[in-house]
């Protein structure tokens, strides 16, 4: 079955962990043998030969430079222009993996349903993987014609903030609204028909720019905070209001994220039982609330700043993603259920914000 995964940060693993994902995760992992620069070193679970043997044949994958002001702790570039600079990197790292045949960019109907076919009809074994090109957190966009820009570029999906103050709302373990760059961020979306994603803006931000914003809205890495309490997830009453708008919600497979009480760089998957089960609560959880399973997908943020240490004890690469069809189909749900799921519930909101 095809696996669409609504967030991958392939670029991000280029370009800042320098791993070459057209490798097998294994010599990827043994490169990074003794390394300690980054928590996750020896721990990487996504390559595209890795996504191939998953048939995770689509994706949105990202571009991500935040902006930090002074006085902000979190990581980040210090201008605008720099972190504009950082995304162009990414991007050009995409087109590398375009120009080898190995990914093809996805930018409109057409294009999504010619690769669909390709994916469900025996693809190839060296089959392209397709991706949607997204931008989480928007501090790198300098201008409102930047953004413009970078729709030209590709860039199909946009979430305005990611962790902390941003320039144009504020994200995940921060507060406040939009600032007056982000409504006018939100009306040039609109105009450019650009996907809202909503995950990670916080709470004050998220109203204001539903509020706001009348145009194709989706969650594409986000849980459910009535089972793991903290502003990372979203509430029922977020929830329902995503549900009303017609969206998706990618379910996000980081530890912290799927069981609560988690301590990042303490806790382990196996003590604390985050499993791919555990993971399926918050399916079931967004799908009870929407009285049906059109409204929920898979955003795995595997390998989004962690690796095996701190996703589901269950998996060792993405390709474990296979197990969870049969998962799913325990737990009751159909063999049409279990499809949107995998791939039809994101394909059907995308064909829909793309028209013919």
């Amino acid at each position: 079955m095809l696996i669409f995964d609504a967030h991958l940060d392939l670029s991000m693993n280029a370009l800042e962990w320098n791993r070459d994902l057209t490798r097998p995760v294994a010599e990827i992992r043994a490169r990074e043998a003794g390394k300690s620069d980054k928590p996750d070193r020896g721990n990487a679970m996504v390559s595209l030969p890795e996504m191939r043997r998953g048939r995770v044949g689509l994706c949105v994958a990202t571009q991500i430079a935040r902006h930090v002001a002074p006085g902000n702790p979190l990581p980040g570039w210090h201008s605008p222009e720099i972190a504009w600079a950082q995304t162009q990197g990414q991007l050009s790292w995409y087109r590398a993996m375009e120009e080898a045949g190995e990914m093809t960019a996805i930018v409109d109907r057409k294009g999504l349903d010619r690769h669909v076919e390709l994916w469900t009809n025996d693809p190839p074994a060296d089959a392209p993987i397709g991706y949607i090109l997204s931008l989480e957190g928007a501090d790198s966009i300098r201008t409102l014609g930047h953004l413009e820009q970078a729709y030209a570029q590709g860039l199909r999906a946009l979430g305005p903030a990611h962790y902390g103050p941003g320039r144009y709302a504020q994200g995940t373990h921060a507060t406040g609204g939009l600032t007056p760059a982000g409504r006018d961020l939100l009306a040039e979306m609109r105009r450019l028909n650009i996907i809202l994603d909503a995950t990670h803006l916080c709470d004050d931000s998220f109203w204001e720019a539903l509020d706001l914003y009348d145009g194709p809205v989706w969650a594409s890495h986000q849980n459910c905070r009535a089972l793991v309490p903290d502003d990372r997830q979203f509430s029922d009453a977020q929830i329902k209001e995503l549900i009303a708008r017609g969206a998706i919600f990618g379910a996000a497979l980081d530890a912290w994220m799927i069981v609560p009480g988690w301590k990042i760089g303490k806790t382990l998957p196996q003590e604390a039982g985050a499993t791919l089960e555990r993971e399926i609560d918050h399916i079931d959880h967004i799908c009870q609330l929407a009285g049906n399973a059109r409204h929920v997908g898979i955003g795995t943020d595997l390998d989004g700043g962690f690796g095996r240490e701190q996703a589901p004890a269950d998996m060792d690469t993405i390709a474990d993603l296979t197990n969870l069809p049969a998962m799913l189909a325990r737990r009751g749900y159909s063999a049409d259920d279990i499809a949107g799921v995998m791939h039809g519930n994101f394909l059907r909101f995308l064909r829909h914000t793309w028209g013919e």
